[in-house]
């Protein structure tokens, strides 16, 4: 049998490096934004805390390095991003149907976005400041296209939107926190899903017929 061959400090640094970015989800989901202490995240590792001071500088920038790695909201927009590139600027309904719909599925199942989201409401940091950032520019692109559709109309979709997506992360956050129903819908039972997706449906329907 070969031996693997040892290929020296570069290659445990990475393999050390991934690790700690790696704990830093780890933690996230577990423990949410206030465990992310140098102490939880090397315990999760499994490495000292030294390490993270050598390879990253500071816990922060574990952390930002973490946070810049996992594209929150473009793997939650799921098909609307193609959606968007092929859109010249009419009937842009459906493309922000799929992003709300799509977005309340992933969070709903993302455990880890949920604290995210808790995160951004909790405490004012640089790092949740640029993740907001990043969502606000798939947002920016849509609404170009959305403007051009509904120019010279007295439809605030900006809104609208902001609106529905607020209520998407409420709805979820309640329902997974506390377990209890919401104006009687069970946001656990996928009929109570179904209930809020055609209410997007509707209210999206109703603001483009405006």
């Amino acid at each position: 049998m070969t031996k693997k061959r040892y290929q020296g400090p570069s290659n445990d640094k990475e393999r050390s490096t991934q690790k700690l970015i790696e704990a830093v989800g780890s933690i996230i989901k577990t423990k949410g934004y206030t465990g992310l202490s140098a102490t939880n995240i090397a315990s999760a590792a499994g490495l000292s805390r030294r390490l993270i001071t050598i390879y990253f500088g500071t816990v922060d920038n574990l952390i930002e390095t973490y946070v810049k790695g996992k594209d929150y909201w473009l793997a939650a927009s799921g098909d609307a991003v193609e959606m968007i590139k092929n859109n010249e600027g009419e009937n842009t309904r459906p493309i922000l149907e799929c992003l709300l719909q799509n977005q309340m599925d992933y969070f709903f199942n993302q455990e880890e976005m949920q604290k995210i989201v808790l995160w951004q409401i909790s405490q004012s940091t640089r790092i949740m400041k640029e993740v907001c950032d990043e969502r606000e520019l798939l947002s920016k692109y849509f609404f170009a296209l959305s403007d051009k559709e509904l120019k010279g109309k007295n439809i605030d979709l900006r809104a609208v939107s902001a609106l529905l997506v607020a209520g998407i992360y409420y709805l979820v956050l309640h329902a997974k926190s506390t377990d209890t129903t919401f104006c009687e819908i069970d946001l656990l039972h996928p009929d109570g899903m179904e209930r809020i997706k055609n209410a997007i449906s509707l209210i999206l329907k109703n603001t483009y017929n405006n």
